[in-house]
């Protein structure tokens, strides 16, 4: 059985930084695809970043290039992602993800709770 489970997430003001951090677990599951989603208020969820599960290869929504890095640390089956320059309209709920081995982190399979992340001043 697939676990996530994430660390991070809480109140920063425009401009500022936050990381969230995802463990994964499971049989073999340090192998899957993993990334992250968002949901705002109101809105859909949306896929924010992912990665192989080398880390080797990345992907990020346009939204969120050049401000966030996703990385991933197979030893240690996490996966981190670094939020920087942190706008308004990134304030959601953050959701780690992952895939089966052959799957893509872009239709995830397993996700977790989720952590709020809300950007005021």
């Amino acid at each position: 059985q697939v676990q996530l489970v994430e660390s991070g997430g809480g109140l920063v003001q425009p401009g500022g930084s936050l990381r969230l951090s995802c463990t994964i677990s499971g049989r073999t599951a340090s192998f899957y695809p993993m990334g992250w989603f968002r949901q705002a208020p109101g809105k859909a969820r949306e896929f924010v970043a992912g990665a192989d599960w080398t880390g080797t290869t990345t992907d990020y929504a346009d939204s969120v290039k050049g401000r966030f890095t996703v990385s991933r640390n197979k030893a240690a089956a996490t996966i981190t992602l670094q939020m920087g320059a942190l706008k308004a309209e990134d304030t959601a709920v953050y959701y780690c993800i992952a895939a089966p081995s052959s799957g893509s982190y872009r239709s995830p399979a397993f996700w977790g709770q989720g952590t709020q992340v809300t950007v005021s001043s």
